[in-house]
């Protein structure tokens, strides 16, 4: 595990298998779309696997025999049935309310960079009752580029007044690993996410991390009072 930069002043996360549980949602849009589209539905473990992909892979889930135009074909009534039933099962993992409760307590800006549209990410956002906690929010079309183009990340320390060299990225995926590194922040790679089939330890991280706690103790930050 590398050592932190000194007087970090930020955190910029992904958002859906790192700071949400959000799989649940996006698996009961596609369901109800197999079901209008008179498919059988897949099951719900192959399809949390893919989350992080977007909403293309999503659907490849549930049909599996739809060419590339096939599929594209399907996302917009998928993403209009997903805001639908967004934020009805979607929650932060466990331990994430706490960390962030932990950062704003110590002074240090947080941020969130995704690859979801930004239609539906401000959205979210919105009704976690995040959009004024959150200093920086880059979506996976606010810029022409989306992660693992490090863009979105100078973006969101830019929108935050953060050093890219005193600020942490932490992602479930290895696109997250790549675009925090090639913006020169401090890595962290977490298990707890979807990870998209892969493993965490082999992404090149600075960290990797098995709980939203343990980032805490690995900045050091003091537990807010109740």
């Amino acid at each position: 595990m590398k050592s932190l930069p000194e007087n970090i002043q930020g955190v910029l996360f992904d958002l859906d298998g790192t700071l949400l549980d959000s799989a649940p949602d996006l698996y009961a849009a596609l369901l109800l779309q197999c079901e209008e589209e008179g498919v059988a539905a897949p099951a719900y473990a192959p399809v949390r696997e893919v989350v992080s992909r977007g909403s293309r892979e999503i659907l490849r889930c549930g049909f599996p025999g739809r060419d590339q135009a096939g599929i594209q074909d399907l996302v917009p009534r998928y993403l209009r049935l997903y805001e639908e039933v967004m934020a009805q099962k979607t929650r932060p993992f466990d331990g994430v309310v706490e960390l962030l409760g932990m950062l704003e307590a110590q002074g240090l800006a947080w941020g969130i960079v995704t690859n979801k549209p930004g239609f539906l990410t401000d959205e979210l956002v919105r009704r976690l009752g995040w959009s004024g906690r959150a200093r920086a929010v880059v979506s996976g079309d606010t810029l022409a580029v989306k992660k693992p183009d490090p863009a979105p990340v100078f973006l969101a320390c830019e929108q935050a007044g953060l050093d890219p060299a005193r600020c942490v990225f932490v992602g479930d995926d290895h696109r997250d690993v790549l675009a925090g590194a090639a913006a020169g922040l401090y890595t962290v790679a977490v298990s707890w996410g979807y990870l998209d089939g892969g493993n965490p330890w082999q992404w090149g991280a600075d960290a990797v991390l098995d709980h939203p706690l343990q980032l805490a103790e690995l900045l050091q930050l003091r537990p807010v009072p109740a």
